[in-house]
């Protein structure tokens, strides 16, 4: 099974009780944690598993404790409204007896309305950039040996990065940067199921956008992250299969904290959904530069 079937496979979560699933954990961008994507996707469709008759609108979400990859997750899900128009639930995640994330998901009937958004911007094609792999695979022997293996692990969704910076030797640069990805295998799923893939999809690279005016990245041992919360809001129908720019930004940081923002665009231009995270950025140095 390669790593975007696990993926599907992953999503594809088991019924216990009414109300009552259980999610596998295990690796697909991480392997020391769960991958906050990971729990976002799953909770996500426990949540879908409970409604019928109309797609989420947007979900807000907390990370209270590490995701343990070895064992699965139970997610508990409250019934909390279901009106003519929107319906609400609530997602509980739970490892060891105890909450490791929690989720308000609000799901809408399709209805009309007034239409605006902003343009995407102009950078070129996905086919312009490389492709993560590739990248790492030119940067891998400045890793010790032992940590290859994982560095170089496919993962399930293709990535590539605008004007990537050095994975080890960052410069400093502005905040705003973007990337394009897919995943190939989401073709012919259901909408459900691409909502979840993109969710899964957005907690990638987005704290990245923090670290970059003070030039940083995880691979320098000078910075711990995590993901606190995490919000989305779904626009549009969404075919994960083909191209989409994630188009990012950070316009604060302090405080051992930094606020991200992402909007996912279809390749034709279509604004499908929108991002907002603030991640934990601590410094892992004595007196770290204030810029």
């Amino acid at each position: 099974m390669n790593p975007a079937e696990e993926l599907l496979n992953l999503l594809d979560i088991e019924q216990l009780e009414v109300d009552l699933f259980r999610g596998i954990g295990g690796g697909g961008e991480t392997t020391t944690r769960i991958f906050g994507g990971h729990v976002i996707a799953q909770a996500l469709m426990a949540a879908y598993r409970t409604v019928e008759d109309r797609l989420c609108h947007s979900l807000h979400a907390y990370f209270i404790r590490p995701g343990d990859p070895k064992i699965p997750v139970i997610y508990q899900v409250d019934r909390a409204r279901d009106g003519g128009s929107f319906t609400t639930r609530r997602v509980v995640a739970i490892q060891h007896g105890k909450q490791i994330f929690n989720m308000s998901a609000s799901f809408h009937v399709a209805e009309e309305g007034w239409e605006y958004q902003h343009p995407m911007k102009d950078v070129g094609s996905p086919e312009d950039w490389p492709n993560r792999n590739d990248l790492r695979a030119e940067h891998v022997e400045k890793l010790p040996e032992k940590y290859h293996a994982d560095f170089l692990r496919e993962r399930p969704i293709e990535l590539r990065e605008v004007a990537p910076r050095d994975f080890f030797e960052p410069e400093v640069a502005d905040d705003i940067n973007q990337l394009w990805f897919r995943m190939e295998a989401a073709k012919g799923q259901s909408a459900q199921m691409q909502h979840c893939l993109l969710a899964y999809a957005s907690d990638m690279n987005l704290l990245g956008s923090s670290l970059r005016p003070h030039g940083l990245t995880w691979f320098q041992g000078k910075v711990m992250t995590a993901s606190l919360d995490h919000a989305m809001w779904f626009h549009a129908p969404i075919e994960f299969s083909d191209w989409h720019l994630y188009d990012l930004d950070a316009p604060w940081t302090g405080g051992a904290r930094g606020f991200n923002r992402g909007s996912i665009y279809s390749q034709s231009g279509k604004m499908v959904a929108s991002v907002a995270q603030e991640g934990l950025m601590r410094p892992l140095v004595k007196n770290p530069p204030s810029g």
